[in-house]
């Protein structure tokens, strides 16, 4: 799989075109199981830092599916950051998705002070009244402590698969399968989500978004020549032992590769990493 953000919500209807045209190019001839769909929202309530990158309002990433990727045939997961949209809004979306393509990943509000639409729990009662058929994952965070326990909880209110948050620590992440399908009879399937990190500013971006990079492969990204070089191999690396643990404990499991900068060299990155990864029998 491949995540991207959809197009600047200031963009023109025709540009908002021309980017999916130039998206589904891209991403053709990699056979992949889906085309991941982010829903982006301001989360400077949850870390008051200064944001590396600055936040952009993005496009409605339905609203991108359904209007200008008419090239992409495959199926799509699209994120829902649910306290964005009026009930109303998403029971219409609701009912007009074909469920057989697309799948939905429900955020929650990113602090428990900010204000909202529609709760996490709310959209999750709206889903299975209005569409149970619609399959939902949820978001897992490796690093997170007891993280195990959201999982099973999440599972009990309807999630059917899980997408990590941007993996580097591959011990934590281990750890957190192994504690998850001690805990559980019926384990669903987990989607790694791998990037590629080729600035210092990119590095700094993915502390800010409260992803653990390891102490070691941190400095190894802040003191060599070519950290995009690194970071890759590092993805690669980190993919193959991920999949070979999986494997051996029979964890369903696969990979979501997504570039974090809108720098050209991050992104083909990812693509290349993407092709390495199906290439090599790893999603």
């Amino acid at each position: 799989m491949v995540g991207v953000t959809p197009p600047r919500g200031a963009v023109t209807p025709a540009e908002a075109t021309r980017i999916g045209d130039v998206l589904t190019a891209r991403l053709a001839g990699l056979d992949l199981d889906a085309l991941v769909l982010y829903d982006i929202d301001d989360e400077s309530d949850r870390n008051p830092s200064q944001r590396p990158f600055p936040y952009l309002p993005t496009m409605d990433p339905a609203a991108f599916h359904r209007d200008h990727l008419a090239g992409w045939d495959r199926p799509v997961i699209i994120y829902r950051c649910v306290g964005k949209y009026r009930q109303a809004e998403l029971t219409d979306w609701l009912r007009q998705i074909d469920t057989a393509r697309v799948s939905s990943v429900f955020v929650g509000s990113s602090s428990s002070a900010k204000p909202v639409h529609t709760t996490l729990g709310e959209a999750q009662e709206l889903r299975e009244r209005v569409r149970p058929d619609l399959p939902l994952g949820a978001v897992m965070i490796t690093e997170r402590l007891g993280e195990h326990t959201r999982m099973l909880a999440k599972q009990q209110r309807g999630a059917s698969f899980f997408i990590s948050q941007i993996v580097y620590d591959v011990a934590a992440t281990t750890q957190l399968m192994t504690d998850y399908h001690a805990a559980t009879d019926a384990p669903r399937p987990v989607i790694f989500t791998l990037s590629v990190c080729g600035s210092l500013k990119t590095l700094e971006f993915l502390d800010w978004l409260g992803v653990q990079v390891p102490p070691s492969v941190e400095h190894t990204l802040r003191t060599c020549a070519d950290p995009l070089a690194e970071s890759y191999a590092q993805c690669l690396a980190n993919a193959h032992e991920l999949a070979a643990f999986c494997r051996s404990r029979n964890m369903a499991f696969g990979f979501n590769v997504e570039s974090v900068s809108i720098r050209k060299t991050e992104i083909d990155a990812s693509i290349r990493l993407a092709r390495a990864l199906r290439e090599r029998g790893l999603s």
